[in-house]
């Protein structure tokens, strides 16, 4: 089989040789890249509307989140604007369908945000690990929110998010034959996906649903 080529031309740099050494460890990955060769990931470049989106579709379907994204990104303006989002009301939050606990870290995060500490060039500095460090001191952001902030905010090129259903399922189905794995055995099954898991993990998710995942 030749080997894939993604036509996404915002894809990141490292996307083509991510694809091209993954499509060489197992065909499963060839045939989901050639699959799904019209899009890479992208990043939005801001910061608080990626993690914002990320609190928001935290444990709900990718439709889901963005039906209630849509609806908060209304009472905010149209924009995404922690001073906007502060000056709201429960009421609103709620009737956009946040739960009681996501308005709460939406509002942490809009604080976080007010106070200076999303600084992209900052972050960028960071290493995966201290950003990571960085953003969990946000109430609600936890290491999957900030694994979707690496991946979509920074595109960082080896993250590996095995608490994440997808990830779990994705890999069932195409390396386990429908058997469920844990969490343990996604991490060590990704060991020979490095310095790449992130382009593997983008992959897995489209293998479940086309439409294209965006934070």
């Amino acid at each position: 089989m030749a080997t894939p080529v993604n036509l996404d031309p915002q894809a990141p740099d490292y996307w083509q040789q991510a694809c091209e050494a993954l499509a060489q460890r197992h065909g499963v990955w060839a045939n989901l890249i050639e699959r799904h060769a019209d899009r890479a990931l992208r990043s939005r470049g801001a910061p608080y509307e990626t993690l914002l989106r990320s609190l928001i579709g935290q444990q709900i379907s990718v439709k889901a989140a963005d039906a209630v994204w849509g609806r908060v990104l209304a009472a905010m303006g149209g924009s995404a604007d922690s001073q906007r989002l502060l000056a709201l009301p429960e009421d609103t939050l709620r009737a956009a369908g946040l739960s009681r606990s996501k308005v709460a870290y939406a509002r942490a995060l809009s604080e976080f945000h007010q106070a200076g500490q999303l600084d992209l060039a900052v972050l960028e500095a960071l290493t995966d690990d201290e950003c990571s460090r960085h953003l969990c001191t946000v109430k609600g952001i936890g290491p999957w929110t900030a694994q979707m902030f690496l991946m979509f905010g920074l595109r960082r090129p080896d993250v590996w998010p095995v608490d994440d259903l997808g990830i779990q399922k994705g890999l069932s189905r195409q390396f386990f034959k429908g058997e469920p794995i844990t969490p343990k055995e996604a991490l060590q099954f990704g060991e020979k996906l490095r310095p790449w898991r992130t382009v593997a993990a983008w992959y897995l998710w489209r293998s479940l649903d086309p439409a294209v995942v965006d934070y």
